[in-house]
């Protein structure tokens, strides 16, 4: 079973072991916060109205996930990109897309959002094929989207609204949303 936790200071060093374990498994995807200064930039950033950072944390207090809900914009656009990445050894166990339920249904349901946009690196056929089977749809392609490891990189833009997700997706049984007040 997993819940959700808002990142904060009492994950720091668990963390940081999850981002050295898993350095092979995000690399050239992402680059996590993989020093205690970083992670401390990082709770800065995930403290605003519009930035909400969540861990996907299992039965015996383990990081699996970690997945992020930026640029929160509200008025008429209630929406929000996503970003994830698992940590290791949770990695091709379906754990992600659990994760992923969990959080989408919160930013839907509680945050109520109406749009969630992720924006993916072409040759990243795991995080494609996750967006998608989560009903994410296609809606275009971004030359030179955003930079990463100081590369700028192309991105395939995929979003979901909550007629998709109420339609399309079921979050029974996935497991319990704790700490998000």
């Amino acid at each position: 079973m997993l819940h959700l936790e808002l990142t904060g200071k009492e994950h720091r060093e668990r963390w940081l072991a999850a981002v050295a374990r898993s350095k092979d498994l995000h690399h050239p995807w992402v680059s996590p916060a993989s020093t205690t200064w970083q992670f401390n930039q990082r709770l800065k950033k995930y403290r605003s109205a519009n930035n909400i950072s969540l861990l996907a944390i299992d039965q015996n207090n383990a990081l699996v996930a970690c997945i992020n809900l930026n640029e929160i914009v509200r008025g008429a656009f209630q929406s929000a990109y996503i970003g994830y990445f698992v940590f290791e050894p949770f990695s091709g166990k379906g754990l992600m897309k659990k994760a992923m339920k969990l959080v989408i249904d919160y930013a839907f349901n509680s945050l109520e959002l109406h749009r969630i946009e992720a924006n993916i690196q072409p040759t990243n056929d795991a995080s494609l094929n996750l967006v998608k089977s989560l009903g994410f749809r296609r809606e275009g392609f971004s030359p030179r989207y955003l930079k990463i490891e100081n590369e700028w990189r192309d991105h395939e833009r995929f979003a979901l609204t909550i007629e998709d997700f109420s339609t399309s997706i079921s979050t029974q049984n996935l497991g319990d949303i704790d700490m998000l007040t």
